[in-house]
């Protein structure tokens, strides 16, 4: 557009002045860009191109020169209307999702939590943005009194922090339009505590419930029990699945370095971090997980842990639904699926497909949220 209003205005300019009547005074027009972008307009052809057109100009083809530029312009400004009203009638088709809100994720790409609020924010389609943190210095959130991720930033202005609470506050948000996100996440608030190995945490009241009104609860969950069922799903991913992850990504030496291979290529990390990580990690990380081991009380082969609990999730959805939500995912679903997710292109996760009933849901929420089936 720019540029075709540059145009114009220099075939104006050319027409208007003095040089197309008489030779000798153009040079001072193209030489000091008096018509604001000319200078611009020209310095695209190469000073070549640009002595002759002087030279034809102080001949007295100037008037012709002008109404070139003038006609160039013009069917450059009509082309780039036309395509701006195109660009508009289209974007009025569409519904914008999210009611344009600017979503920026902070994450670990391998950590299951950010894994979640992906996996929800792609099944509705919500553009988002991706910042990946550095695990080692941080860097990249040291801006947040939060140190943890995920942090999902709406609009620069509301911090959300949690994976169910970012969840729950936007699910929120897409029902009930008339609330803003500031009001939505009073409803989430924080409680600091201390847990029995004396670390201070912090917990989220509320996060696995919809704020809606009771019109909204009844259109969401139709059938009885179907909330209640949701919540209960969305907490196990959290309290029970996402602890057999590490266990099982880490079980062996050789998973281990296969899994901080992947961590390193996948993360943000530099050169000498990458080294450090992928063998200092893979070798703390293979300790750790025999204490997480312990602490969860799996037993000593993890994969069985890890198959009767899919198998678990597999079973509750019965034969007759495609999803816990019934013909299409819930919350509980996109919860699971991304937790198990992160586990792709590892030995665990080869495992766990082979081994238990979960390859069939496992698929259908895969092409789901690749093909945003979650927008309207």
């Amino acid at each position: 557009m720019a540029a075709a209003r540059a145009l114009s205005k220099v075939g104006w300019s050319l027409l208007e002045s003095p040089a197309a009547r008489r030779s000798g005074t153009v040079s001072y027009l193209v030489g000091k860009g008096s018509a604001p972008g000319s200078r611009r307009a020209y310095g695209t052809f190469g000073m070549g191109v640009r002595s002759k057109l002087v030279s034809c100009v102080r001949t007295g083809g100037g008037r012709v020169l002008g109404c070139a530029f003038l006609l160039g312009g013009g069917l450059g400004l009509y082309q780039t209307t036309k395509y701006c009203v195109q660009q508009h009638l289209a974007q009025g088709e569409i519904k914008v999702p999210g009611g344009g809100l600017k979503l920026t994720l902070y994450q670990y790409k391998t950590c299951p939590f950010c894994s979640k609020v992906r996996a929800f924010l792609d099944y509705h389609g919500l553009p988002y943005e991706i910042v990946e943190v550095n695990p080692v210095m941080r860097q990249e959130i040291k801006w947040s009194p939060y140190r943890k991720v995920p942090i999902l930033m709406v609009d620069d202005e509301v911090q959300l922090n949690d994976s169910s609470v970012i969840i729950s506050s936007l699910k929120t948000y897409l029902i009930n339009t008339e609330k803003s996100m500031s009001d939505i996440i009073r409803c989430y608030p924080e409680m600091k505590s201390v847990n029995d190995r004396g670390k201070e945490v912090t917990e989220y009241n509320n996060k696995y419930w919809l704020m809606l009104s009771e019109a909204e609860t009844a259109k969401m969950y139709p059938e009885k029990g179907m909330q209640k069922e949701e919540m209960k799903w969305r907490e196990w991913a959290d309290d029970w699945l996402v602890h057999l992850i590490s266990p099982n990504v880490y079980r062996t030496t050789g998973e281990a370095l296969a899994s901080f291979d992947y961590i390193v290529r996948e993360g943000k990390f530099g050169t000498f971090e990458g080294f450090f990580a992928k063998y200092v990690g893979a070798a703390a990380m293979f300790l750790i997980s025999k204490r997480l081991k312990s602490r969860h009380n799996l037993q000593d082969d993890v994969r069985q842990d890890l198959y009767k609990a899919v198998n678990d999730w597999v079973e509750a959805m019965g034969k007759k639904r495609k999803f816990m939500g019934g013909d299409h995912p819930n919350l509980a679903d996109l919860a699971v699926f991304g937790v198990l997710r992160v586990m792709e292109g590892l030995q665990a996760f080869d495992d766990m497909m082979a081994n238990t009933k979960v390859k069939h849901w496992y698929r259908r929420m895969e092409s789901a949220t690749l093909n945003r089936e979650g927008r309207d």
